[in-house]
């Protein structure tokens, strides 16, 4: 049997519609426990910081927590390179989720950058459905390959039979854009009004693509 095998990719430009602030919380202690215990009071105050703001307690997520013991370098008296304890690091990387929303956006920035919980933060911005945003691109990947499998069948002089096989990689791409990284502790945002910085941020459309290879039988 005669196989054409063809690669079609999809591409989609998608408006985003949610907003994403990833966070990272951490520090270093001498002590296990000690680390365990700041890690569990930065996550309190920054998840009271968010119930402030009018989310649920369940709306804040841990999506990785890792405790490590830490080592510095040093060179000893007579100049060899050497290591040493300097504690336990947590880190902590968490997730909240919320309709776009600017106005909503400034008030929790404004209420993170008061609370003094020392936090590095994304911003990132994506779409409710995801798996709606997945089949459409898989649906143009396949009809670009059939587009080009008709092109090179004509071209070649054969016809094209049934399909044989298709390749995919069954993925779970994110898809989101990360226009700005901030710190809490060094904002540069103006407050338009107490309890919020004004944000005008328009997030351009999210380009996204995928591909599947399709073999088709030819006569």
């Amino acid at each position: 049997m005669r196989e054409m095998k063809v690669t079609g990719v999809g591409r989609l430009s998608v408006k985003p519609d949610r907003i994403r602030l990833m966070m990272n919380l951490s520090d270093t202690k001498k002590d296990y426990e000690k680390a365990l215990e700041a890690s569990s009071e930065m996550s309190e105050k920054l998840q009271k910081v968010f119930c402030g703001c009018g989310f649920e307690e369940e709306d804040l997520k841990t999506i990785r927590f890792s405790v490590d013991a830490e080592y510095e370098g040093y060179s000893d008296k007579n100049g060899n390179w050497k290591q040493r304890f300097k504690g336990y690091r947590f880190e902590q990387s968490l997730k909240i989720e919320f309709p776009s929303d600017n106005e909503r956006l400034g008030k929790v920035l404004y209420a993170l950058a008061k609370s003094g919980v020392k936090t590095e933060f994304r911003i990132q911005y994506t779409v409710a459905d995801l798996e709606k945003c997945r089949n459409d691109l898989l649906g143009k990947a396949v009809a670009d390959a059939k587009e080009k499998a008709a092109v090179l069948a004509a071209a070649s002089g054969v016809k094209l039979g049934d399909i044989s096989r298709i390749d995919y990689s069954f993925g779970n791409a994110d898809i989101c854009s990360e226009p700005v990284m901030l710190r809490s502790m060094a904002m540069d945002c103006s407050a338009k009004q107490e309890g919020t910085y004004g944000f005008n941020m328009v997030a351009d459309d999210i380009q996204v693509d995928d591909n599947v290879t399709i073999c088709f039988e030819i006569m």
